[in-house]
């Protein structure tokens, strides 16, 4: 019997200990596969960075002398960390990609000397773009852009800025007048009420569009704007013009057709630099036509004949002529009032 025991002792201590290794074994080989697992998908992340950037690199071409990263018509919702190894581009051509925000590394690209991302989703300008010192063109027309930071304003370089159709950008931030090489600006088809003082004060601004905006009126100080020699005004709800406007010695083209003016300024006609004017579709007071032309035979023969812009209807031509038209009938007035003003007198004698 003793024997017996001991036989059956023995045996349960063996498959206890044979439990314990088997257990320890399985342990060991979960944790090694687990640490496989870590290292596979770190692996894997290692050559997808680099096939992205093998991609991103075949988008590399060099124009006028600057490398450009040209994306067009891809699918780039976002743009991978892996970029930031290209941080020696200087222009960014990314079109109809869907992406749908700047990354934040962008900061990174000290070199950046042009920013086009227009016709994408992007919803947001990081304020990171301020360290962006170099910049000299952002355009992000055709996006969803809502705000627009301060930080833009620290562009100190920035010449030409295009916000076209974002739609609901309709503020712009005071600091932006610090933008003092700023030359080009496009903020139509927004939801602007009235143009930023903080755009009236650029000292080097010189083409403006606010076409297709909500515009009520512009500023009586517009004459502000020296440099200013094309604004876009057209499709807005602006009902009388400011008699400063007369003063903007440099303006040269100013379209300001399906508004809701009354009348044109009589100071206009003083504006010798005006070349293309446009009234297009406005519910103006009086009813003006252009004369007949010239017969062809005296056109030819007069070789300093006017710009055909100039027999546009609605456009310099019939600017000249309403506000001739408008004077005489001012005239007319005054002369009836004085005629009726005499006969008061004379029939009280």
């Amino acid at each position: 019997m003793m024997g017996v025991s001991a036989c059956v002792s023995v045996s349960s201590i063996k498959a206890l200990w044979e439990g314990k290794i088997r257990a320890r074994k399985e342990e060991e080989h979960r944790w090694r596969t687990a640490r496989g697992g870590v290292t596979g998908s770190l692996l894997v992340g290692v050559w997808e960075d680099r096939a992205i950037l093998a991609r991103l690199k075949q988008k590399l071409q060099t124009e006028d002398g600057r490398l450009v990263l040209r994306i067009e018509k891809e699918e780039w919702k976002s743009l991978p960390d892996c970029l930031i190894q290209l941080s020696q581009v200087q222009e960014w051509q990314i079109h109809r990609t869907g992406l749908q925000k700047i990354p934040h590394f962008i900061s990174s690209f000290q070199n950046l000397l042009i920013l086009d991302l227009s016709r994408n989703g992007i919803t947001e300008i990081p304020k990171q773009i301020g360290k962006l010192v170099r910049l000299r063109e952002l355009l992000l027309s055709y996006n969803r852009v809502q705000f627009v930071p301060e930080e833009l304003s620290c562009c100190e370089n920035l010449e030409k800025l295009e916000l076209a159709m974002n739609q609901d950008v309709d503020h712009l931030p005071d600091q932006f007048r610090n933008l003092k090489k700023l030359q080009h600006l496009d903020l139509s088809m927004n939801l602007f009420t009235s143009i930023p003082d903080c755009v009236v004060g650029l000292p080097a601004l010189e083409w403006l569009d606010m076409g297709g905006n909500r515009l009520q009126h512009l500023p009586e100080d517009i004459h502000r704007m020296e440099k200013l020699h094309t604004m876009w005004l057209q499709r807005n709800e602006i009902e009388k013009l400011p008699e400063n406007i007369s003063r903007m010695s440099s303006l040269d083209t100013l379209v300001l057709s399906s508004n809701r003016l009354r009348d044109i300024p009589p100071l206009m006609d003083d504006m010798s630099n005006l070349r293309f004017v446009n009234f297009r579709d406005n519910p103006l007071t009086l009813d003006v036509t252009l004369p007949c032309r010239k017969t062809k035979a005296e056109d030819d023969e007069d070789e300093d004949d006017e710009d055909d812009d100039d027999r546009e209807m609605f456009g310099r031509e019939f600017m000249k002529i309403y506000i001739e038209e408008a004077r005489k009938r001012s005239y007319a007035v005054l002369n009836m009032h004085r005629i009726n003003h005499d006969s008061s007198d004379l029939m009280c004698c």
